[in-house]
């Protein structure tokens, strides 16, 4: 039952894909690159030196027909006897430079050419990286990291390859098609317009059939390949109980129908492959039979001019190499063409989020206070309220705890107070200068920890450094001292040069908010803002954590949004969140003697205050 379920499922998916490839075509990615912003625009760069690859490129396949043309000739005037070695010394010299030739603009073709690609990846990587940092926040909320992490590692590799494998291969086909086209046109122009027709064959309607029959294996073994995947880690998540269960032949045999559809799809493309270049590879015998017919109707008028038969039949040959990847490039289109809508969907997305600009002041003086001035804030014009009519004045030095249940926008008004979000009414200040303002100064203004703090596969020192990257060892260890951690860093074999696990694995939890707190304090900005930096870890850890932290910081203005009420009696004031309101707010000891509400949600969560 388990097996025809599955391999209906996949025969509807593939019903599917194949449906959704039917819309893919020429005309369909001719469509969609007009609006690419990542690949075409710099096929406009540098236009001398693409247009020197490309006569590289041509005179690579000239080299080559013209070594069989002048090797036929020379083969066809020596049958004759010629009277003197020096009748057929120019062409003797001529099949050496083609035969020199040839390699030689082959190789400077190869050099320029990826040296011209990899300065465009390196523009396209610099670009991405821009790209990305323009919102970084919007991309941990919207974006998948594996998707992030795809563009970054395959799809500017595969937009190298593109333009190597694809783009400069066909446009040089395309110019010696040219060429040739005009060279028979001056013996004959019947042969030529023959020619024209079988060339034709080979470069336009070749390749558009390879890109159909492309679209559809690709797209029908993505969507195999993608159940596959996940089927099969599924499964694999779930071993020792398929193993206890005594059902191991059960999980062999997960993803088994779609490996099957993909191999039946790769040995569809591999035999299409095959049966194309054979008919190719007919279509340039025809072409060779034409010259030769073409060749005994005009050129056997006199024996001087019959010497050329025989080389304009074999100079044709070469340019199989030179027409026969067309067709072969064509078929990693779909795979390009996706690369493409990624990154340009990624910069799209990124863009359509990106914030107006508004110009900058400079912040004159120390931090004195941050207002929060009746706002509100929803996601979009459909979406709930998060914040309604907001209102909150914070003084230097104050320390607030923003709590209330989840989905309540707690975090939002952190956002709200870095500039990565825009109030949909009233105004965020810092000295009475509103927070968009204050952009440029924003690295010198926060420090952030969040619930995760990242910690790099670096160093101890590289990672507190993110903070301050001309921090002395001394700073460092001040830091570190300060959040407890000192001991703890001496006692690893390498001290602060000790190389921490991936994701910080090698530390504890609690060790990774302290590493992370450390950072916070080399960079010393008069404000921090804390995201629920406690969660995770056990009762007694979050109490000394807490109090590390507020001891740390104790100069400083500090915004802490968290579910717990451990460690509220260091805050100078409590801010209770409920649908979008201030239900309650206060000194926690007053809010503790005065609101019975706070007094029974205490005691459930601590105990008597």
């Amino acid at each position: 039952m388990t097996t025809s379920t599955n391999s209906s499922d996949i025969s509807a998916k593939d019903a599917a894909t194949q449906r959704t490839s039917a819309h893919h075509g020429l005309t369909s990615y001719l469509q969609a690159w007009q609006h690419d912003h990542w690949f075409w625009p710099y096929l406009r760069q540098n236009r001398w030196h693409l247009a020197l690859i490309f006569c590289l490129g041509a005179l690579t396949f000239v080299c080559a027909a013209g070594l069989m043309f002048t090797s036929g000739y020379l083969i066809s005037r020596s049958a004759r006897h010629p009277y003197n070695v020096l009748m057929v010394y120019v062409p003797i010299v001529l099949t050496r430079a083609f035969g020199l030739g040839r390699p030689t603009f082959s190789y400077a073709e190869r050099i320029l050419s990826h040296d011209w690609v990899l300065h465009v990846v390196s523009k396209l990587r610099l670009n991405l990286y821009k790209t990305l940092a323009k919102d970084a926040s919007f991309l941990n909320e919207h974006e998948q990291t594996g998707s992030v992490l795809g563009v970054l590692a395959d799809d500017l590799d595969h937009l190298e390859n593109f333009y190597l494998r694809t783009i400069f291969p066909t446009i040089v086909a395309f110019i010696v098609w040219v060429l040739v086209t005009i060279s028979m046109g001056i013996f004959s122009w019947p042969t030529c317009l023959l020619i024209l027709v079988i060339f034709a064959l080979v470069l336009l309607l070749a390749p558009m059939i390879s890109l159909q029959h492309a679209d559809i294996h690709y797209y029908r073994e993505k969507a195999a390949r993608n159940s596959e995947y996940t089927k099969v880690a599924e499964e694999y998540l779930g071993l020792s109980d398929w193993m206890i269960t005594h059902r191991s032949q059960e999980f062999v045999s997960a993803g088994e129908s779609e490996s099957h559809t993909i191999a039946q799809s790769t040995s569809a493309r591999e035999s299409f492959d095959r049966w194309r270049d054979f008919w190719i590879q007919l279509a340039f015998a025809c072409a060779a039979v034409v010259l030769m017919v073409a060749a005994a109707l005009v050129m056997t008028s006199s024996t001087s001019l019959a010497d050329y038969a025989a080389a304009v039949v074999l100079s044709i040959f070469p340019l199989i190499d030179c027409f026969i990847v067309v067709a072969q490039a064509v078929e990693e289109v779909p795979l390009y063409g996706e690369s493409l809508a990624h990154l340009n969907g990624l910069s799209a997305r990124v863009a359509a989020n990106e914030l107006p600009s508004m110009p900058q002041q400079p912040l004159d003086g120390p931090i004195e206070s941050i207002d929060f001035d009746h706002v509100t804030f929803r996601y979009g014009p459909e979406e709930t309220l998060l914040l309604d009519d907001f209102s909150l004045h914070i003084t230097v030095g104050q320390k607030v705890a923003l709590l209330g249940p989840s989905g309540e926008g707690k975090t939002t008004i952190l956002q709200l107070l870095l500039g990565d979000l825009i109030p949909t009414s009233g105004e965020i200040r810092i000295n009475g200068i509103p927070v968009r303002a204050l952009q440029d100064a924003r690295k010198h203004l926060f420090g952030y920890l969040n619930q995760d703090p990242f910690i790099f596969r670096a160093s101890i020192a590289s990672n507190v450094r993110l903070g301050k990257a001309e921090a002395t060892d001394e700073e460092l260890w001040n830091a570190l001292k300060t959040v407890e951690l000192d001991e703890a860093v001496h006692q690893m074999p390498e001290g602060l040069n000790t190389v921490v696990g991936e994701m910080g694995s090698t530390l504890s939890g609690g060790q990774r908010e302290r590493l992370a707190l450390a950072r916070i304090l080399v960079k010393d900005t008069p404000i921090v803002l804390l995201d629920e930096p406690t969660i995770g870890l056990d009762p007694i850890t979050e109490r000394h954590l807490m109090s590390t932290i507020f001891e740390a910081n104790e100069r400083r203005t500090l915004l802490w949004v968290t579910h717990h009420l451990q460690g509220l009696e260091h805050a100078d004031w409590m801010v209770f969140l409920e649908h979008g309101h201030i239900l309650m707010q206060g000194h926690p000891d007053e809010l503790y003697r005065s609101n019975e509400r706070f007094r029974t949600l205490y005691r459930m969560d601590v105990a008597d205050m």
